[in-house]
């Protein structure tokens, strides 16, 4: 809810408090301010000018040389390429040196030979949203007011001057949705009662009800319903300072008629919709269930096939408009509007947020049907929307209002204690101070001793029980000054879980290693969650997604990672190091019945340089061995290291056949590491990048046995050097768990050295050298000891990947 300050003020003396104090204030006491917007604040020398003559530019078809009354002596020439520039209008001028919109500077310059001096403006130029901007000049400069004084700022014209307070309205407190609503909250905070000067219904002697006949046939949907007909209006353009409020509203001025809806849609809370009485096509108001594949056409063009769940209102034959949510094309107000059908009503909230989302039409009306609205203002709005619309339009409003059905909105009655209120907000209140909360709020009540009976308008629907009460004497007299005292009896320290704790570890691990926690959405494309998976899975789909960017939930965690990649590349920062830990979405059942499987993963993503170049270093750029490096550090920290091993990969579609590697914690599949595929890189338009992932879960579990402490042997340890040539399809991981199998329990460590492929090495084969380490805990190794061990080694590497050993 966007509350403009001097229209507040025009109901609660607001003159000694400032913009920033009321939002404070109100923050305090219950309803959350998202921020404050002064529309002129970062524009400068923007002032009113006259066009005094407007030719044609002689080198262009679409420009216009103006001659400017800017307040000065002599008139200033600005070229203008406004279609709907002419003499003799009055326009926003941004001077040389100024500021618009986007802290753009206009600059005195030349166009097309011609100099020009600053600039003609559109409302967007000064930063207004197409959204808010007139029809008539959505596509040209806007038109100020004839009396506007040449050369003065254009911001109190456009009362751009104004504070615009933004409200965030949680669903309980759905009378803040209106000016009246606001301005008896804010009465109450500063003791004060709002008064509100509404225009005065005046009817002529013609009946309404000779005009139009209403109906209702489902009374309990449609609690309240009415219509008035105001005759002989002439449509044209709102008068300016209406015009100004909309806008600042975020609403976009249409006409005399309609924008009187949309105010008395801020004023009162009550949505209004208004007909154009010729185009009904009968004399008569049918509100119904619509029938089972019967179509309408609403104002925003659509064509809607409606069910039975939908309300609407007819002619007494066919849809005008859909209940509550948006009017129909046919009946909509135009310039040839001369009698205007209003429409007021309360609709069942269910029956409206069913119809908005079945259409997925989000209105400023249906909100306010949905978390509800003042019961007690369905006539009274209408009565000033018409007598506005008699003021503006210079109708003549019919006698009486046509019911189709009536509502009578009662007080509500809630008995409550002063010790009861005490005892709840740990204070100490005086009958005195609670009946001065009352009062400020507009409640009525009777006390006898220390017992209430407090009587709640209809205006706050929302207060039924006793426990709001209490939470409306809190909000009033201060949630800053309640008491705090600490929890009496003994605290208790809490611990992490095994999960909790290894989580931290890990993350603790991985940005030891250089990298940095990234938190991606949880909702992405149907094609990036599918990207990265080695688990068959259907897809867990929202019903109602904000966009098809996210529309699902994701399998895996790399493809949000790619993104935050992307997003750092194309800002030039081209070296990345991330990590996440988050659930990914499993779906092995009906989703429409099963809920998802939520599944923590571990992923990193790596790109760029690892190793900046130095004086006496070189540039290391990232590699798969260097994420492979990262991990095996994290796994040996975790004391899983033993259980780990790698087995190359060429099925996953979105990785590097060739640079690629699964990732097994003794027989469990954990993961994968290696490269994403250049065609995938290609799509997220990154660079070559490295990426894994794998299962939190079974990592924590295998964790859970903790580190083995072993003293330090006294006895020696010996090492042994083995090079063997084998065929190149054969892997390190091969080689190794094989020495491992033959080495025997005296074999601490394994360490791979060198490599080579070329030179005097026959093609298709490559050298492996391996340093073993071998320690007995309990006496000194003999060398017949360690041959033993290393003839079994060169036996089982001979038979089992046909080494030869050099």
């Amino acid at each position: 809810m966007l509350v403009s300050y001097k229209w507040l003020n025009k109901y609660i003396d607001l003159s000694a408090v400032s913009p920033k104090e009321l939002a404070d204030k109100m923050s305090v006491t219950g309803i959350e301010v998202e921020g404050i917007t002064v529309p002129e604040e970062g524009l400068k020398k923007i002032v009113v000018g006259e066009v005094m003559e407007c030719v044609p530019h002689p080198d262009s078809d679409h420009l216009s040389i103006c001659q400017v009354d800017i307040g000065e002596e002599e008139l200033s020439q600005i070229v203008c390429g406004a279609p709907n520039v002419k003499k003799g209008i009055k326009v926003i001028v941004a001077l040389p040196n100024s500021r618009i919109a986007g802290n753009v500077k206009i600059k005195k310059g030349k166009m097309r030979g011609q100099v020009s001096n600053g600039m003609i403006c559109a409302l967007q130029e000064i930063g207004y949203s197409d959204s808010v901007v007139p029809k008539e000049y959505a596509e040209g400069i806007y038109y100020l007011p004839q009396d506007a004084v040449n050369g003065e700022p254009v911001f109190s014209y456009l009362d751009m001057d104004d504070a615009i307070i933004e409200l965030s309205i949680t669903p309980n407190r759905a009378d803040a949705l209106s000016m009246r609503g606001v301005a008896y909250e804010v009465g109450a905070i500063y003791r004060q009662t709002p008064k509100f000067a509404d225009e005065k219904l005046v009817e002529v002697a013609c009946k309404a009800a000779d005009k139009i006949d209403v109906t209702v046939e489902d009374q309990e949907l449609v609690p309240a319903y009415q219509i008035r007909i105001i005759e002989n209006v002439k449509i044209q353009p709102s008068p300016q300072w209406l015009q100004n409020l909309l806008m600042n509203e975020g609403i976009r001025p249409i006409n005399n008629v309609v924008d009187v809806t949309n105010y008395i849609l801020l004023l009162f809370g009550q949505p209004l919709h208004a007909f154009d009485y010729d185009k009904l096509g009968s004399q008569e108001i049918v509100v119904r269930h619509a029938k089972d594949a019967e179509t309408m056409v609403t104002l925003d063009g659509e064509t809607r096939n409606l069910t039975s769940d939908n309300l609407v209102i007819t002619n007494g034959k066919e849809p005008v408009a859909l209940a509550g949510v948006m009017g129909g094309l046919d009946s909509e107000i135009t310039e040839t509007t001369t009698t205007v059908a209003l429409e007021s009503a309360l609709f069942d909230p269910v029956s409206i947020r069913r119809t908005a989302k079945q259409f997925n039409l989000r209105s400023e009306s249906s909100a306010r049907f949905e978390k509800g609205i003042n019961k007690a203002t369905v006539g009274e709005a209408s009565d000033v929307a018409a007598a506005m619309i008699q003021s503006l339009a210079g109708g003549e409003v019919l006698e009486g209002a046509v019911k189709g059905s009536e509502y009578q909105a009662n007080e509500v009655e809630v008995s409550i204690t002063l010790p009861r209120i005490n005892q709840y907000l740990g204070t100490a209140l005086t009958v005195t101070e609670v009946n001065e909360i009352f009062e400020a709020l507009g409640f009525g009540y009777q006390v006898t001793g220390e017992n209430y009976t407090v009587v709640v308008p209809p205006r706050r629907w929302d207060i039924q029980i006793e426990a709001d009460i209490i939470e409306e004497v809190a909000r009033i007299y201060g949630y800053d000054r309640l008491p705090s005292t600490l929890p009496s009896g003994a605290t208790v320290a809490g611990s992490l879980t095994s999960e909790q704790a290894a989580t931290r570890k890990i993350r603790t691990l991985l940005e030891g290693s250089g990298l940095s926690e990234a938190i991606s959405y949880a909702l992405t494309t149907e094609e990036k969650s599918r990207q990265f998976t080695t688990k068959e899975s259907q897809i867990t789909r929202l019903d109602w997604p904000m966009s098809e960017e996210r529309s699902v939930l994701r399998m895996n965690l790399i493809s949000g990672l790619l993104d935050n990649v992307n997003y750092n590349v194309a800002r030039k920062n081209s070296d990345v190091a991330y990590y996440e830990v988050g659930r990914v979405f499993y779906q092995e059942n009906d989703p429409l019945t099963h809920l998802p499987q939520e599944v923590k993963h571990v992923a990193l993503a790596l790109t760029g340089t690892w190793q900046e170049k130095s004086w006496q270093e070189k540039p290391e750029t990232v590699d798969f061995y260097t994420i492979k490096g990262v991990l095996e550090n994290l796994f040996e920290q975790l004391a899983v290291a033993d259980e780990i091993s790698y087995q190359p990969t060429t099925t996953m579609k979105d990785m590097h056949p060739g640079r690629t590697a699964e990732i097994y914690l003794g027989e469990t599949y954990l993961g994968f590491v290696g490269q994403v595929h250049p065609n995938t890189a290609k799509a997220y338009d990154i660079p070559e990048t490295y990426v894994a992932e794998f299962d939190l879960s079974s990592v924590v579990s295998a964790a859970q046995k903790g580190i083995t402490f072993q003293a330090v042997t006294k006895f020696p340890s010996v090492t042994r050097d083995i090079a063997m040539l084998v065929k190149e399809t054969v892997t390190n991981q091969e080689v190794m768990t094989v020495i491992r199998a033959a080495a025997g329990k005296f074999l601490t460590s394994i360490q791979l050295f060198d490599v080579y492929q070329g030179q005097n090495i026959e093609p298709g084969y490559k050298s492996l050298a391996y340093s073993l380490t071998f320690t007995n805990p309990e006496a000194t190794m003999t060398d017949e000891e360690i041959n033993q061990a290393m003839a079994k080694v060169e036996k089982k590497l001979t038979e089992t990947v046909q080494a030869n050993i050099r």
